[in-house]
């Protein structure tokens, strides 16, 4: 599938992916520090400390979703900041510039209510890195949309991120793979692709995702009892 598919052309294409992380050398000791290389650095680096740890790259906890939040608790030894970094959730902002801007407001306001923050300086740097997809061709493809419930558990996490959440970044309106692909049967499968749209991909693992893709598909197909 592409996100040229049209409706002559309703194969969906199963992919697998895997994420390689790049250094961009790239560090930061301090609060604004942090904050600058934020501003500047390519939207790859967003993406990669947001998204990439689902791919077991580089999340050390998992109730902090996304790298900057554990390096501001643990390592700049700001908790309330590292919670309010957290909470951030990349599937509500529309782009990756928008994602960047909310983290940029949150580190602004708490230096500008820390005087103290300015000179907190951590033991350990944050190494921005970078992300780089790597795509495989499965070889498998999906004719029907009846075929998701029983195909969906048998996909690797590499496909559920490629398919559920790095096609939010390829396709306009943010919409993944799936619903894209469901969208080109025209009305019939509107309500599955609306409760597919309830899905938050960002704080759940990608096992977690792959069995809730599965029970919404199975709900909705009709295909077992669930």
């Amino acid at each position: 599938m592409s996100p040229n598919n049209s409706t002559t052309d309703q194969t969906f294409s199963l992919k697998d992916c895997a994420l390689i992380a790049i250094a961009t050398g790239r560090r930061a000791f301090t609060l604004t520090e942090l904050r600058n290389h934020i501003r500047d650095v390519g939207i790859d680096c967003i993406y990669h400390h947001f998204w990439g740890g689902l791919l077991g790259v580089s999340f050390e906890e998992s109730e902090f979703n996304n790298d900057f939040a554990i390096w501001c608790r643990k390592h700049l030894h700001e908790p309330a900041l590292g919670e309010q970094l957290s909470v951030i959730d990349p599937v509500e902002h529309k782009n990756l510039e928008d994602l960047r801007l909310e983290v940029l407001d949150v580190i602004d306001s708490r230096l500008d209510e820390s005087d103290a923050s300015l000179f907190l300086r951590a033991a350990r740097p944050f190494d921005f890195l970078r992300s780089l997809l790597v795509i495989f061709d499965t070889g498998k493809k999906l004719i029907r949309p009846e075929d998701l419930p029983s195909v969906l558990p048998e996909l690797t996490t590499g496909s559920i991120f490629y398919h559920f959440i790095d096609a939010r970044c390829r396709l306009d309106g943010g919409l993944d793979d799936f619903r894209f692909w469901l969208s080109g049967f025209g009305e019939e499968y509107s309500t599955l692709c609306k409760k597919l749209s309830g899905i938050d991909p960002f704080f759940s693992s990608l096992s977690q995702v792959q069995e809730e893709l599965t029970y919404v598909c199975k709900q909705h197909l009709n295909r077992e009892e669930i």
